[in-house]
């Protein structure tokens, strides 16, 4: 039997001794431990590598989607703002606020239509949602308005892409309408329910694409109406019909959509007339139409680009691929990729950076739009990750109409490079609104609980 004390006694054979015996146990642990350290680099160098390889793959991925979000401007008045939350605070003390129309944008266009008139705006927007529930306009998609390549022939209405600004362009050949050859394929009814179903469309898809497009909030059309050959034939008693219900559900219940109108081909007579209707209209309706004769094409192209006028108007769009620009539709909504980020709420979310406005115009504050569900920080949306319940098709496309404020500086600097001073400078922010832009206590109250670290 042998053991460490035993070794120890036995005698030194050539030139072994008992310290040699020392010195190589302690090599042999120095080269154990030597091991281990070398195992120890060689595996924090493989983790680092898997590190850097996982971080560097994160990078990439986020800034391919970095790449492919957007940031939508929507600039509001401090004004406005204070407006549309006291009648956003009636509408919910009345229960007249649905979370579908629980929109900024909705809400002050009726404002708008009433000259801020909370009262009389109220009584508008109760009347709409009794309308949209008497005629179904929730449920208006399911409508197949099968006989519209017939009424095109009598009756050419049609949207073709868009201005300068990124507005959509509607298109009406007011000539060419028969009312009566309409009305022999078609009834007055159905084509009503076919306007209705535009109209909703123009909410659902155009604008949120335009949006998305022009990079900017934008919910109003520019309209080209071609009066060339108007004559007393196209003002039949069902023509007036028509035109009377059409202008109706316009006004009372889509007001403030029009950015602006060029009446096209007007001769002497209808320029006359018209000198006498615009008396009657609103100055600031008024403004917006503009009468044109024959010479109307470098007009419409100081706003409308030739690649998106078409060719008869004196621009370079022909959609011969489409069998001519009436039957088109050309627009970004036709994009499928731009119609992808619509039903995911691009429009209407994340990628919305809102500027607050002085009364004088100048940027005063930003604010990041919340979802109506509470989902989501700033946080998460400025690395760019998604969040899937608001993001879906299903989820509610509303924007909250008082979202937290921040105060900018400089009137160019982007959100993504404001983040500590923000919480401590957001008080004077919401002082300054009240004492020089006139905002009220209420408004400040309502603000100041929302302002949080970016």
């Amino acid at each position: 039997m042998s053991g460490p004390l035993d070794r120890l006694a036995r005698p030194s054979f050539e030139g072994f001794t008992h310290n040699d015996g020392k010195k190589e146990s302690r090599s042999d642990a120095d080269n154990s431990e030597g091991e281990k350290k070398t195992k120890i680099a060689s595996f924090k160098k493989k983790a680092i590598n898997a590190g850097n390889k996982f971080r560097h793959s994160l990078r990439r991925r986020s800034k391919k989607k970095n790449e492919n979000q957007i940031s939508i401007e929507d600039i509001r008045d401090v004004q406005d703002l204070q407006a549309v939350e006291a009648f956003r605070q009636c509408l919910l003390d009345e229960d007249l606020l649905p979370q579908q129309h629980d929109d900024y944008h909705m809400m002050l266009r009726f404002l708008k239509a009433r000259k801020f008139d909370v009262e009389k705006a109220k009584l508008m927007w109760s009347d709409m949602l009794a309308w949209r529930k008497e005629f179904g306009t929730d449920n208006i998609e399911e409508f197949d308005y099968s006989e519209l390549n017939e009424v095109m022939k009598y009756y050419p209405q049609f949207y073709h892409g868009v201005d300068k600004d990124g507005r959509p362009v509607y298109v009406e050949l007011i000539g060419k309408v028969d009312a009566n050859k309409v009305v022999q394929v078609t009834t007055i009814d159905r084509y009503v329910k076919y306007h209705v179903k535009e109209f909703e469309k123009c909410f659902q898809m155009r604008f949120p694409a335009c949006s998305i497009a022009a990079k900017r909030h934008l919910d109003s059309c520019t309209t080209i109406l071609d009066v060339q050959g108007v004559g007393l034939k196209n003002f039949s008693k069902t023509a007036r019909e028509l035109i009377t219900r059409l202008q109706k559900i316009d006004s009372d219940n889509y007001p403030e959509t029009l950015c602006r109108m060029y009446i096209i081909n007007a001769g002497q007579g209808f320029k006359m007339l018209w000198g006498t209707i615009k008396s009657f209209l609103d100055p600031k309706t008024a403004s917006k139409i503009h009468v044109l004769g024959t010479k109307y094409q470098n007009k419409l192209l100081e706003i409308i680009d030739e690649s998106e006028l078409p060719e008869f108007f004196g621009g370079k769009c022909k959609c011969e691929e489409h069998g001519g620009c009436q039957r088109s539709d050309k627009g970004p909504w036709k994009d499928p990729t731009t119609i992808k980020r619509v039903l995911n709420g691009e429009a209407n979310y994340d990628r919305q950076i809102v500027t607050i406005s002085g009364t004088d115009g100048k940027i005063i504050g930003y604010a990041r739009p919340q979802r109506p569900n509470g989902k989501g920080s700033d946080a998460s949306a400025e690395s760019g990750s998604e969040v899937e319940d608001a993001t879906s098709p299903t989820a509610p496309k509303t924007l909250i109409t008082n979202p937290s404020l921040t105060p900018v500086h400089e009137e160019h600097m982007h959100p993504r490079l404001l983040f500590a001073p923000l919480l401590k400078k957001a008080s004077l922010l919401l002082t300054r609104l009240w004492t020089t832009d006139g905002a009220a206590p209420e408004l400040v109250q309502c603000l100041l609980p929302q302002v949080h670290y970016p």
